[in-house]
């Protein structure tokens, strides 16, 4: 007898709830730090144009929406695909350096970049474990 292929599990809502909180959590935290230790975010996309100060609600926002598309994402793939485990966590990766790119391109400090690419990376660790596919038991 033949077992049949185990196609990875959707994850259920509370482990996308825990993701979603989790990595809104991470970025209001270092925004949190960031403004402890006098580090002012503000991004210039140059040419002219005013600086932009990045604050909490900005934060806290983008993030939630960016982890939203992120489980929206993954469960479309699931309906979709036959997806292996590596479908999305490749798609995740691939999302995570396009958004650190325009950090190289903005007018800002040091360490406000530096924060800027800690918050996209911090997300990427909450979200890519935790709606990873894993394979049904």
């Amino acid at each position: 007898m033949t077992t049949p292929p185990t196609r990875p599990a959707t994850p259920d809502l509370r482990r996308t709830a825990y993701a979603i909180g989790g990595a809104v959590l991470a970025t209001t935290l270092l925004w949190t730090v960031a403004h402890i230790l006098g580090i002012e975010l503000r991004i210039g996309p140059g040419g002219g144009w005013p600086n932009q100060a990045i604050g909490l609600p900005l934060v806290a926002g983008s993030t939630l929406v960016a982890s939203l598309l992120a489980s929206a994402t993954r469960k479309a793939l699931d309906r979709l695909t036959d997806p292996t485990p590596t479908i999305w966590t490749r798609l995740a990766v691939t999302v995570l350096l396009v958004s650190l790119a325009p950090l190289t391109f903005v007018q800002a400090s040091g360490g406000a970049r530096a924060t800027l690419a800690l918050m996209h990376l911090a997300v990427a660790a909450v979200l890519i474990p935790l709606l990873a596919p894993r394979n049904a038991d």
